[in-house]
């Protein structure tokens, strides 16, 4: 990844405040907090927005990219294709990087590419050195990375041998925007209608990119139609015409008018709109969320101290209630047979259900493709069955992954029931822990045997006929006739067309067989890594689920505790003391609520920012 770049001007008394907010957690001793302002500062302070590139093969998307950065980058042709996701940022200088694993897991190794063979690399390149390609990591001296976009290049999808869905998906939830490319050459299909579904549900910025506007003059007419598929759908993602050659001429020749037709200057203000001003706002509203709940952690314990200071008679009643909801809390904390017996059985409920609902899925597409096989020739339509039963595989599991991802956001907010008493409560990303970028699932369907040649199927039929020449030519022998006559012709004619059509029929009894084993070794293979990915994917969620809710349970505790101690000890407190102690805690007070004045204020809608550099021009 790049250099961090500078924090933008609204970002700057975002950063203050943090440093306040840190600074009086730390002086309270609340190392707890200190961590969670830490976390949000460093996601102020590096504001990149992950911008995934997908689509079919074919589509155009790394002309696009080579379009959008001004640089050729991206492996561009008609044999060229992405092999694998390539992520590029901004450097100093021109690099490139492997990232490699063994083929059976292990640990990570980088490899560094020459920029000059980037466009040249497959799957088979001796770089990787029998390891598996995980990714390509690029970096870019380039203005509009230097703006902290960051882009990935991802593999076509859809199709035998091309990326898995779920691979592409996996990379979704950690992007701030997506774009989905569709060439103009016709309207969107149904593949591509599913794919934009699943990835508008794990994603809210998505945009449809109708590339290659400059090769068909009828694009308009299928931009017209794709909003009406989109419509009726249900889907309200924009779409945006695109021409990646009227952008490479427009910035060789500067030429303003061609950069409008190319369409990257709407690209260019959906950026800055829909990514960087939301993404902007999302952070300031996550920060306003860690401060307010900081500040009050803080001033539970300083109000409980000013009220006991202030009031003997209340600060005892302060302390009767601290104590009480401080049982409740340690009882919660370290029976938790409440929460964490919630989150253990919604976890061994999801993962079961997850795993029915992925074998019912590939079931019924085994039963579907056996019963397609049971009507047609598989030899004649093998590579037809084999695109049909990648892409239904594909989007089954693609299906599940989406499933997955809406049960365990009302897992979460089950478990977030138990921690009512204790406040509004965020729920935890559930969505880091659906990434399977890492382990994408492949399977290989085996090719049939070949059916037999002219030559072979003319000698099963002359040896059928021998037999019914030799035996009615030996019967018409007893009535003075030759063994070859017409009659024994005739009959040699009719066995070996028999023995022919049964031999054809044995042999697509036979293909038909080896086809369906075919099917089910590969649906078993891929049921077999897919439950593997499942399992990991369910346990990566129930960990983020356990620490967070964990985090949440230990946060109210230490406060509750402090808050407890600052009474009794300021019961105890001498008189000549109260007062200087009551004016520090006052001011204390004071501060901790402007900060949840000010976090209150972060929450109401901004204006968007405008956006510095590359994002700011539209022709250039």
């Amino acid at each position: 990844m790049g250099t961090p770049v500078p924090a933008s001007a609204p970002a700057v008394p975002l950063l203050s405040v943090l440093g306040e907010t840190i600074a009086a957690a730390r002086a309270a001793g609340r190392t707890d907090l200190v961590g969670r302002l830490e976390t949000a500062a460093d996601r102020v302070r590096d504001p990149r927005r992950r911008i995934v590139i997908a689509g079919q093969l074919g589509q155009g998307k790394s002309r696009f990219v080579n379009a959008l950065l001004n640089v050729d980058i991206c492996p561009v042709g008609d044999d060229a294709t992405t092999v694998v996701p390539a992520t590029l940022s901004h450097g100093e200088y021109a690099q490139a990087q492997f990232l490699l694993t063994e083929p059976r897991g292990g640990s990570e190794s980088r490899v560094p590419v020459p920029i000059e063979q980037i466009p040249t690399i497959d799957s088979r390149s001796p770089l990787a050195d029998g390891r598996r390609m995980m990714r390509l990591e690029i970096q870019l001296p380039n203005p509009l990375l230097a703006d902290g976009i960051v882009l990935v290049d991802t593999p076509g999808v859809g199709g035998h041998g091309n990326a898995s869905t779920t691979t592409v998906l996996g990379m979704v939830p950690a992007a701030d925007a997506v774009f989905v490319l569709s060439d103009a050459s016709t309207e969107i299909t149904e593949p591509e209608l599913a794919f934009l579904r699943q990835v508008r549900e794990l994603c809210p910025t998505v945009a449809l990119l109708l590339t290659k506007t400059d090769l068909y003059p009828h694009w308009r007419q299928v931009h017209e139609a794709n909003l009406g598929h989109l419509y009726r759908a249900g889907l309200e993602v924009p779409i945006i015409p695109v021409s990646a050659l009227l952008r490479e001429h427009a910035m060789r020749l500067q030429d303003a008018q061609l950069g409008q037709e190319s369409g990257f200057g709407v690209l260019y203000q959906f950026l800055r709109e829909q990514v960087v001003a939301r993404d902007q706002a999302a952070t300031r509203a996550a920060v306003a969320r860690d401060i307010q709940s900081a500040a009050e952690h803080l001033a539970l314990a300083l109000g409980s101290e000013l009220v006991a200071l202030r009031d003997p008679n209340q600060g005892a009643a302060a302390i009767r209630e601290l104590q009480a909801a401080k049982a409740a809390a340690e009882d919660l904390h370290r029976r938790t047979a409440a929460w964490q017996q919630t989150l253990s059985d919604g976890i061994t409920d999801l993962a079961s259900d997850v795993d029915h609902d992925l074998r019912d899925r590939l079931r019924h597409l085994t039963r579907t493709g056996e019963e397609w096989i049971d009507e047609h020739d598989p030899g004649r339509h093998w590579d037809a069955i084999s695109e049909w039963l990648t892409g239904t595989v594909d989007s089954a599991l693609a299906d599940n992954l989406l499933w997955t991802h809406k049960r365990a956001i009302e897992l979460a907010e089950d478990v977030a029931e138990h921690f009512v008493h204790f406040g509004a409560v965020d729920l935890p990303d559930v969505k880091s822990g659906l990434n399977a970028e890492d382990n994408p699932i492949t399977g290989t369907l085996a090719d049939l045997e070949p059916d037999i040649g002219f030559a072979s199927k003319l000698l099963v039929g002359m040896r059928g006929s021998y037999g019914g020449v030799l035996m009615v030519g030996l019967a018409s022998t007893f009535a003075g006739l030759a063994m070859l006559n017409p009659i024994s012709i005739g009959a040699g004619v009719i066995v070996g067309g028999k023995a022919f059509r049964d031999d054809k029929q044995a042999r697509l009894a036979r293909r038909r067989v080896e086809a369906k084993n075919a099917v089910r070794r590969f649906v078993d293979d891929v049921a077999f890594q897919a439950g593997k990915e499942s399992k990991d994917r369910l346990h990566r969620i129930h960990r983020a689920l356990r620490d967070h809710y964990s985090g949440v349970a230990e946060r109210s505790l230490r406060s509750l505790d402090d808050s407890l101690r600052a009474a009794q000890e300021a019961a105890t407190m001498e008189t000549a003391r109260r007062t200087e102690r009551c004016t520090v805690l006052e001011r204390q007070l004071r501060f901790v609520a402007e900060l949840r004045r000010y976090a209150d204020a972060m929450q109401q809608p901004i204006a968007a920012a405008p956006v510095r550099g590359a994002l700011g021009t539209v022709s250039g």
